[in-house]
């Protein structure tokens, strides 16, 4: 075997398009088998470094939609500042609740395409001990997701119901995730931000956060 393409559809109803191969030959080949049979927009993410498979697919017709930035921060001993209760999750019900809250702000503002292109799927259980949380009077009103760990702990999402933005929710919450990393002995932790979430770098790069590379999401329409 020489090269491998495969489409799959994402849990936000977009086909995404892989195709992994040694020489750039190959990948035009099974490019140009794959293309004709797929139906449009098709979608395809690149490490932005990666400047000749990034050129495949520019050649294949693909474009630049959106991009990501990668982030580590480092974790540290802290203490959250004093407003909103957080921890862990505790309540299957508010975490659904607040959950289902934020889906449907981002669905009605920038849209699910535009989150990071891992898009998880949400399973019939949330699992609790992946989440710490923000509790303001009985309910949930903001959340942190760990993602999966692979060689580095990462946290999937960071997100604050829209009416109770603006007052250190988010920040306490890193807060308490960094403190808590930290004392399970995990030095470092990544995460992956759109390059148009201001208000997001702008969190991160208050805790010192360091920019390690950015990922390009293709389209062909």
């Amino acid at each position: 075997m020489v090269g491998r393409a495969e489409a799959s559809r994402r849990p936000d109803g977009r086909l995404f398009l892989s195709i992994d191969t040694w020489h750039t030959d190959d990948f035009a080949r099974l490019a140009s088998a794959m293309l004709p049979a797929l139906p449009r927009p098709l979608y395809t993410v690149v490490d932005e470094a990666d400047d000749g498979l990034k050129s495949c697919w520019e050649h294949a017709g693909f474009t630049t939609r959106r991009r990501e930035f990668e982030y580590v921060v480092a974790t540290a001993p802290a203490t959250v500042p004093p407003g909103a209760t957080i921890g862990p999750a505790a309540d299957q019900d508010l975490l659904r609740s607040l959950d289902d809250v934020v889906r449907a702000e981002v669905e009605a503002s920038a849209g699910w395409s535009s989150m990071p292109a891992e898009v998880l799927p949400r399973p019939a259980v949330l699992d609790l001990a992946k989440y710490v949380v923000a509790s303001e009077a009985g309910h949930y009103v903001g959340l942190v997701r760990l993602g999966p760990v692979r060689r580095q702990t990462r946290i999937g999402l960071i997100a604050v119901r829209a009416d109770h933005r603006r007052r250190g929710i988010g920040r306490s919450l890193l807060t308490h995730v960094l403190d808590s990393l930290h004392r399970r002995g995990i030095e470092s932790v990544s995460f992956e931000v759109d390059e148009g979430n201001a208000t997001a770098i702008a969190l991160v790069q208050g805790f010192g956060a360091r920019r390690m590379g950015s990922t390009v999401e293709l389209v062909v329409r």
